[in-house]
């Protein structure tokens, strides 16, 4: 368990940042404690507190999105140095002011929220770049050091910053945090420049793609509603920590940061445990932790003491790292790399987004019904999650396949730029009626395919004159989508359109490609030379094979070749480039590449 556990830090790139990680989130957690403890002295108020605790997570619901499309589209080493710089720049400030005795409640909690700015930017591409590091078998086992490393941070670094207000004041504790920064930067420097996978979208476009991917695919909505709903329920137990152990407990920041510490080192032994705890527990380990952790935060709330508090915030740390480290990484592992920046920019959001709200919620709640009331309430609604949880077809890390190129399947021949839009795809078969429900079946399948990979639109007709016959059409925005769409192709999405080409009765679905031309705007109209153009762009040289599956529609030994059928230059088609039914063999113009 421990070899498997550590084998990424065999990975020269992920052992230096990891070790900087280190460092940087000690110097947080010393920022945390130090503005928390600070803006509960300048106000004394529950709100403003849980309004502090929120601040470096509450841009991410802005953010969030943006810089998953970045993390995708840029340089992900470049993303992480401008983001470290912010937030270094955010913790001098707040040093800066503390020590010329100007810092106010209003500028603490904006500069804390500059924070949040650099940390919205980092984590996308943080999340993202864990792939790129470490082997796909070890991926889990380095999200799972990931949470060692903060946990590492968190079990020293609350009741270190404790001990620094309390000798050298909050001012300290936000230089040493800015100081933090430059360990990952130096890491980062070392780093090569990431090639980019190809995507040239615009960040609106490059989000409205990663929304419509998570949104068609079953597994991340399940596993978005699970983390964002447990953020909401579980951000009390940190929002009103600062508030119980000074109203309820008596005890000042050395306490405060003695509480975090025990769920520190709670958190440090369940990053090691986590691979027992999935094998021993299976798909019902994620949502069981759940269950529990609310139980043990309700049993906090309802401390009286020091040690039973400081037993629940450590049974809370086991198993914060259970849920959080298994969400991540299966959030990763489900992730083909062209969205994975932005699936987990969602997934960010989902949790971390809500983070502050739950905060705020908690904040507003303490201060009517006080904090150790407010964490009990809350917390019940954790053990109600966790126990609804069960019942959820959450996906299981242990048993997700991180999606992969296909095998034997090649470029195919597409213009490279084709006027007007949006883009239509016709496909037709012609099926047998006992065919009919495996048929439908596949294709409830495909259309997830074509609108998690760039379609925005998608229905299936029946030809009402004869039964036979039936028509998917799909819509993208743009022929440069389409191109796209081909390249996100991966092996299951494969297997899909392969298993529904089959169903037509002549091996091969009718298919047009069809681009929208605006008729109300004279100058918008194409030329007949440009129409024509696309066509001869398809046939430039004497015949051009018709790619896709190598070996055309029978296969790589089937009769026509390795490189499927050739069209000779006089074959004529359309203007929506068509293929004849028999001829199409898995070109892009026909269905089982479309």
């Amino acid at each position: 368990m421990t070899s498997a556990a550590t084998a990424p830090l065999s990975v020269p790139a992920f052992r230096n940042l990891w070790l900087a990680s280190i460092l940087s989130n000690l110097g947080s957690f010393l920022q945390t404690v130090a503005a928390s403890w600070l803006m509960l002295q300048l106000t004394g108020s529950p709100l403003w507190v849980g309004l502090m605790v929120a601040s470096p997570t509450l841009p991410l619901l802005f953010i969030a999105l943006p810089a998953g499309a970045m993390a995708d589209l840029v340089d992900r080493r470049r993303i992480l140095i401008v983001s470290q710089a912010i937030m270094a720049a955010a913790a001098a400030a707040t040093a800066l002011l503390w020590f010329l005795g100007i810092l106010t409640p209003g500028v603490l909690l904006a500069l804390g929220l500059l924070l949040g700015v650099g940390l919205s930017l980092s984590l996308p591409a943080w999340q993202a770049m864990v792939p790129d590091l470490v082997p796909s078998g070890q991926v889990a086992g380095a999200v799972a050091l990931n949470s060692a490393a903060f946990n590492v941070a968190r079990a020293v670094g609350p009741a270190l910053g404790g001990i620094v207000v309390a000798t050298a004041g909050p001012g300290a504790a936000f230089l040493a945090n800015a100081a933090s920064y430059l360990a990952v930067i130096a890491a980062l420097a070392t780093f090569r420049t990431r090639a980019l996978d190809g995507e040239s979208e615009s960040i609106t476009t490059a989000i409205a793609s990663g929304l419509r991917y998570a949104r068609f695919t079953p597994a991340y909505r399940w596993l978005l509603l699970v983390a964002s709903l447990f953020a909401l329920t579980s951000a009390v137990l940190q929002a009103m920590l600062p508030n119980l152990t000074a109203d309820v407990l008596g005890g000042g920041a050395a306490t405060y940061g003695l509480l975090l510490g025990a769920m520190g080192v709670g958190a440090l032994a369940g990053a090691f445990s986590r691979p027992w705890a999935g094998g021993r527990f299976g798909a019902a380990m994620v949502p069981a932790s759940i269950a529990v952790f609310g139980l043990a935060g309700m049993g906090v709330g309802l401390s009286r003491t020091l040690p039973l508090a400081a037993v629940g915030m450590a049974v809370t740390g086991v198993l914060w790292v259970w849920i959080l480290s298994t969400l991540n990484a299966t959030a990763q592992l489900l992730s083909p790399r062209w969205v994975r920046g932005r699936i987990m920019s969602l997934y960010t959001l989902a949790f971390l987004g809500l983070l502050p709200v739950g905060s705020i919620l908690a904040g507003a709640l303490g201060s009517v019904v006080g904090p150790a009331n407010a964490i009990v309430a809350l917390s019940l609604g954790t053990v109600i999650l966790g126990l609804a949880a069960l019942r959820m077809p959450l996906p299981v890390l242990e048993r997700v396949v991180t999606p992969s190129p296909p095998e034997d399947w090649e470029p195919v021949p597409h213009p490279s730029a084709v006027g007007g839009d949006p883009v239509m795809i016709v496909n037709t078969w012609e099926i047998d009626e006992d065919r009919l429900a495996d048929y439908l079946a596949v294709m409830d399948e495909l259309r997830l395919v074509r609108l998690q990979t760039g379609a925005f639109r998608w229905r299936l007709f029946r030809n009402v004159g004869d039964a036979h016959r039936m028509t998917e059409v799909f819509l993208l925005h743009s022929w440069e989508q389409h191109l796209r769409q081909h390249r996100r192709i991966d092996a299951a999405a494969a297997d899909v359109i392969r298993r529904a080409r089959r169903f037509d009765r002549s091996g091969e679905p009718e298919t047009h490609h069809l681009a929208a031309i605006d008729v109300t705007d004279p100058a918008a109209r194409p030329e007949w030379d440009a129409l024509v153009a696309v066509h001869e762009e398809l046939h430039r040289e004497d015949a051009i094979p018709l790619p896709g599956v190598p070996g055309g529609a029978d296969g790589p030994d089937g009769p026509d070749g390795p490189d499927g059928p050739r069209i000779p230059p006089a074959a004529t088609h359309p203007a929506s480039v068509r293929r004849p039914a028999r001829a199409a063999a898995g070109a892009g113009v026909s269905a089982d590449h479309s």
